[in-house]
């Protein structure tokens, strides 16, 4: 599995002032999925930038975040699983070679599969798109919370759109106010890179989408199950 090592004192940002941030512990996951469950919004650690996360199948909470970042519905949300395992609810994964999807993750990799007849995701999510990017992040705070919930979550970055991406919580603290909770990891060393994006839809194959902080890891874990690059020209 491609990991992600965080230094041992990575300190939290915790504003004691503020009512909406909290750390991102296990104490604190049961209120979490509650407020999922509640159709919120809730700003998360991932092993890669912090997120927005919310309840994929909640059309309101859904549109919330395209509210809060000022994003395009045309630009589709990833889907966010607690456990490899999951994927098969969502999307395709018959035609992937044995044991793939467990060597790239838990992971800083999204996925893009074939969402297929039997997804258990609602249509409205992502409309006019045939696939759908999994993220399975290597971040025990976010699966904690993905298995509590019982569904999919959508996730996408913790930004206005076309900004930054964040790697602590103060790069999003203007937008605090649109989530009903903030849970800080402290400072995440991706280097803003997010994570590597590739597109498993066609048998055989892989497509880079977004090199992102993991595209030599990935391309040799790919290779190394004899999937063949689509080099467009």
């Amino acid at each position: 599995m491609l990991r992600r090592v965080f230094p041992k004192n990575m300190a939290l940002s915790l504003d004691n002032n503020t009512g909406v941030v909290r750390p991102a512990t296990d104490a604190y996951a049961a209120e979490a999925v509650q407020a999922l469950k509640a159709g919120k919004v809730i700003a998360v650690p991932t092993d890669t930038l912090y997120g927005f996360a919310c309840d994929a199948c909640s059309l309101e909470a859904v549109n919330r975040i395209y509210e809060i970042k000022g994003r395009k519905h045309t630009s589709p949300l990833a889907i966010c699983g607690g456990d490899v395992s999951d994927i098969d609810h969502f999307a395709v994964t018959s035609h992937l070679p044995r044991g793939l999807l467990d060597s790239l993750l838990p992971g800083p990799v999204t996925v893009v599969l074939s969402r297929g007849d039997s997804s258990i995701l609602e249509r409205s999510l992502n409309p006019g798109f045939d696939s759908v990017g999994v993220r399975v992040p290597d971040c025990n705070f976010m699966r904690v919370v993905a298995r509590g919930s019982g569904t999919a979550l959508a996730l996408t970055s913790a930004n206005l759109s076309g900004q930054s991406s964040s790697v602590c919580i103060k790069d999003f603290e203007n937008l605090w106010e649109h989530c009903a909770f903030v849970y800080d990891g402290g400072l995440l060393p991706s280097g803003r890179a997010g994570s590597t994006v590739v597109d498993l839809t066609t048998p055989h194959k892989y497509k880079i989408l977004r090199p992102g902080s993991a595209k030599e890891e990935t391309i040799a874990i790919l290779e190394k199950h004899s999937l063949v690059e689509v080099v467009t020209t």
